[in-house]
Formats: C-alpha cells, structure tokens, sequence
C-alpha cells in the first residue's frame, strides 16, 4: 500500500487499468456518429482523466474541440450544495454534439445542471463520459454514456480528485486509509 503524505493509501484503480479503459472508452465514443463534437471538461477534479481520453479519442481518430467549465457544488466542504458556474466556456453550442468529461457521477447534481445548461444553449445532444460511477449515491434523474468504472461507495482520491486540495497527482485512483 503507497505511503503519500504520510496516508496509507490502497489503489482501487492502476493506472494502467485507467490507461486500458481510457483507451476502451475512446473506441466507443469514435463509434458515436459525433457531429462538430465539442469536448467539455468539468473541473477541476476531471482534468487529467480529460487529458487522457481526449488524447485517446485522437488515436481513435476523433479530432475534437476542447473546453473547460469550472462547476462548483461543494463550497467548502463535500456536501453537494447549491450548483454554480464559476468560469463558463467560450464557444458557442447552438446545434453542436457535446461531450461532458467528469471524474466521478456521484449525486449527478452537477452534471444534471451542466447538460441541460448545455441544451438549454441549444446544444443538439449532451452525452456524458465520467472515469467513475457511484450509482448508490445518486440524487438527479442522470446517467452516463461512457463510464470509465463502477465505484464502491468510498471516499477516493488521485487521478485528479481530491481531499482538502491533496492526493490530485497521484497517477491512480485509491482509498484514504489512515496514517503509515
């Protein structure tokens, strides 16, 4: 079990598993009939999952535009409170495919409010990609169209999520489990 920052921390996904299914995920999202596909990730716990897959999907030969939201339902703490945009995108959406890229869907309150925020701008279709899946925890009317894996109902970190603003570059995803 690694040591980092003093925290006992068991590995629930590799990364070389996250590599394997990343890549799995991008041959699916290639096999969608996309159209002027605009790629959208949710920060900031998605970020490096986003990276990876949208490098995955150009080896998978899908060229997309790449956006940055940064959505906030947290506050300071880890209950999922009130949904807001803290910086927007750029682009225009009207008639285009987008693809939401999150690390966890968890409640699905954030993603809930992005889709449709996206739709409401006249987005053509919203489809979800998330690298975790935490079905018992969900609260909105959601789900994904890509998930990376099911979660286990854990608190996790790495792979760009987070506890207090730590453990984000850990290059898997694991468990908190204690001081070494």
């Amino acid at each position: 079990m690694p040591v980092v920052r003093g925290k006992n921390i068991e590995i629930l996904f590799s990364a070389s598993a996250i590599a394997r299914r990343s890549l799995e995920l991008a041959k699916d999202i290639a096999a969608r009939d996309y159209k002027d596909l605009l790629v959208i990730s949710i920060l900031k716990g998605s970020f490096i999952f986003a990276a990876d897959l949208i490098r995955a999907m150009h080896d998978a030969g899908i060229s997309p535009e790449v956006e940055f939201i940064f959505i906030s339902s947290y506050g300071a703490g880890t209950t999922a409170g009130e949904v807001r945009v803290l910086r927007d995108i750029d682009n225009d959406v009207t008639g285009r495919d987008i693809l939401l890229i999150d690390d966890i869907l968890e409640s699905g309150n954030t993603l809930k409010y992005t889709r449709d925020l996206m739709l409401s701008r006249g987005a053509s279709n919203v489809d979800i990609a998330v690298l975790l899946d935490k079905r018992m925890r969900r609260k909105a009317d959601i789900e994904p169209d890509f998930v990376g894996f099911d979660c286990p109902d854990h608190f996790v970190v790495g792979y760009g999520m987070d506890v207090a603003h730590a453990f984000r570059e850990l290059p898997f995803v694991g468990i908190v489990k204690g001081d070494a």
